[in-house]
């Protein structure tokens, strides 16, 4: 099942490359960024919230749960 999350600081479409990049560089795969919101089935990817938010972090964003 597909959660939603929104990423704070997104404000063009570089930002939306950026966290793009992020995520298809951990291996991410199947999802969906739009300015603002990420949709990803976490369990498909095996990955955890905690996780995610270190990803996007490092993209220079903020995951908001």
């Amino acid at each position: 099942m597909a959660s939603t999350f929104k990423i704070d600081g997104m404000t063009c479409s570089h930002c939306i490359k950026a966290v793009t990049k992020a995520l298809e560089d951990a291996g991410i795969k199947h999802f969906k960024v739009e300015l603002g919101l990420l949709e990803l089935d976490l369990t498909e990817n095996l990955i955890t919230v905690e996780k995610l938010k270190q990803i996007i972090k490092e993209a220079g964003y903020d995951l908001i749960e």
